[in-house]
């Protein structure tokens, strides 16, 4: 079997962001790879008749492979610890108990969860930082490192896999119970700062944290650290941006999402900004303390937007969480686009130092909002905006640095600069129609220019993901480096830092003036922009268009009735 290709069949619970980047990394092997959703052993039973597995990997997976598929073909399962460590709760324990080495490990399916024969394990340093954030970059890391050694030895016929020995020195990891909510809850009279952010980023993605604010009960999403302010232990003292500031014995963290705890029988409920989740029980007095994208370069403290200079070179670092960017996000940081093209610098970097780069425009508010379809508006005008504004902007040199994902519309913002550069770990998909949209961004103008007509059509019906080596080799990306989110940064920090010293420069930015010009000549921007916002338009407003419901299905998590078409293959 060895240098053939595998034909593997991705089993897993969603097509979330590790299962999207496994499917890319395995695709570049050419190896034959079908994806299956685990919505019912019936189901998955079909499919493994119908395509024929040499392998089955389970990337993430929440339900067990029955038992008659896993004793017929073999089952590999990422999980997301180190050799010997079981349960469904493995990076929660971990970030909750201060965990400063991780792991990864692929081991065969058995009838006892997680305690197969392994195949391979790599382990990690845990970074201070959320655990959807961890999840993305060290264990995603990890996880293709792992993945790719077991299908490695798989092909290799010969590999032996380890059976699970407690009494072996590097076997750290231990069985561990589902971390339940009386586990994780907060006594913010008593939990110091740091007890509060580890629990808080225990949680932060799924299942938040269950708390009480102002008689009513939510889960928390999310934590960051707050340097000055202080005030009662357990009493909100500050919003900025949407997020709320709350007091801990020692301190102060800030919440940026929070999710109504959904009554029985009520209508589902979705992560949105805190203050806006609070809505009209947010008491008045509570002061908006705000910070510049300057001063938050140089505090400890929460802000979406961050700038800084470095020999020659302007940063402006934007996090929003989620990757989702609501119409006051897109303005905010074209406010901060501006200021940072007013500075005496000639290269501008823009991008977040880790995760997500953008997803475009934010389901989630628009969901909530009076008017869904006005708000969808209003959220892909200031979307476009901000794009227009890197389109237009011919006295610097901008470059997009993209540590992690990108989708949607957050690809075409990225495709806006001069240049796009990717750490190779990050996954792009350069598409809308998954939300019945037709999509905006300039996209009509920036893609097809960058992979041609016939790719740029191919990008955005088939609508896969596509790596970070893939998308260099189609012209989607400039350039990509390997290596940690901290060697991404050195590298994108030297590159830039070369180019504002470069001696051409001047010329790069003459020719990028006379090929704006020469782009508006043949055709105006304000035509793709209104091209685009007509089919747009007609996506948010008619009746009969699918975005309304499959917003509503993506927000409350409605799981398909079967595997879509699109992976199907």
């Amino acid at each position: 079997m060895e240098d053939e290709p595998v034909r593997i069949l991705l089993v897993a619970s969603a097509f979330n962001s590790l299962t999207q980047r496994v499917h890319a990394e395995l695709r570049e092997c050419d190896h034959e790879i079908g994806v299956e959703l685990a919505l019912g052993e019936d189901l998955l039973r079909a499919r493994v008749a119908r395509f024929r597995p040499d392998l089955i990997l389970a990337p993430m997976l929440t339900t067990a492979i029955p038992e008659d598929v896993w004793t017929t073909y073999p089952v590999f399962i990422v999980h997301p610890g180190p050799m010997g460590d079981r349960g469904p709760s493995s990076l929660d324990w971990a970030i909750t108990e201060g965990a400063t080495r991780w792991g990864v490990t692929v081991l065969q399916a058995v009838a006892e969860m997680d305690a197969g024969p392994i195949w391979a394990s790599v382990n990690f340093d845990v970074a201070q930082c959320g655990k959807s954030e961890l999840y993305r970059n060290e264990v995603s890391d990890a996880a293709v490192a792992a993945v790719l050694t077991a299908v490695r030895r798989f092909e290799s016929g010969d590999y032996v896999p380890e059976p699970l020995d407690y009494g072996r020195h590097d076997v750290t990891g231990q069985l561990r119970p589902f971390l339940t909510q009386q586990v994780r809850r907060i006594d913010w009279a008593r939990a110091d700062t740091a007890t509060v952010l580890r629990t808080l980023r225990a949680a932060d993605s799924q299942p938040g944290v269950l708390d009480a604010l102002f008689g009513r009960e939510y889960f928390i999403h999310g934590g960051h650290y707050e340097d000055r302010l202080r005030g009662e232990p357990g009493a909100v003292i500050a919003t900025r941006d949407g997020a709320i500031c709350r007091a801990t014995v020692d301190g102060a963290v800030w919440l940026p999402q929070l999710r109504p705890r959904r009554v029985p029988g009520g209508p589902v409920t979705f992560k949105m900004p805190a203050a806006d989740a609070l809505g009209s029980d947010l008491p008045a007095g509570v002061p908006e303390v705000g910070v510049s994208s300057a001063e938050a370069a140089v505090r400890d403290t929460w802000s979406e937007l961050r700038y800084r200079e470095e020999a020659g070179v302007g940063y402006l670092e934007f996090a929003f969480a989620g990757g989702a960017m609501d119409t006051r996000q897109c303005r905010r940081l074209l406010a901060a686009y501006r200021d940072a093209c007013a500075r005496p610098v000639e290269v501008l970097v823009l991008g977040p130092q880790r995760d997500f780069f953008s997803n475009g425009i934010h389901l989630n508010v628009i969901e909530a909002a009076a008017d869904p379809a006005e708000e969808s508006w209003r959220n892909i005008n200031a979307m476009n905006d901000l794009v227009e504004a890197i389109l237009t902007t011919t006295d610097t040199l901008v470059i997009a640095a993209l540590a992690g994902n990108a989708a949607a519309g957050g690809v075409m913002l990225a495709l806006a600069a001069d240049h796009v550069w990717c750490r190779e770990s990050a996954v792009l998909n350069p598409h809308y129609r998954l939300m019945g949209l037709h999509g905006s961004e300039y996209w009509t103008y920036t893609l097809p220019q960058r992979v041609g007509a016939e790719v740029a059509e191919r990008l955005t019906t088939r609508t896969l993901p596509v790596g970070a080596r893939a998308a260099a080799s189609i012209g989607l990306v400039d350039k990509v480096f390997g290596g940690s989110t901290t060697q991404f940064r050195d590298q994108v920090r030297r590159e830039a830092e070369n180019l504002a010293a470069a001696p051409e420069l001047e010329n790069l930015l003459l020719a990028k003036k006379q090929r704006r010009a020469a782009d508006e000549a043949v055709r105006p921007l304000a035509e793709y922009r209104s091209e685009e916002l007509a089919h747009m338009h007609r996506n948010f407003f008619a009746p009969d268009e699918p975005y309304r419901r499959l917003r509503y299905e993506f927000v409350a998590g409605v799981k398909p009735l079967a595997t879509p078409a699109y992976l199907l293959g």
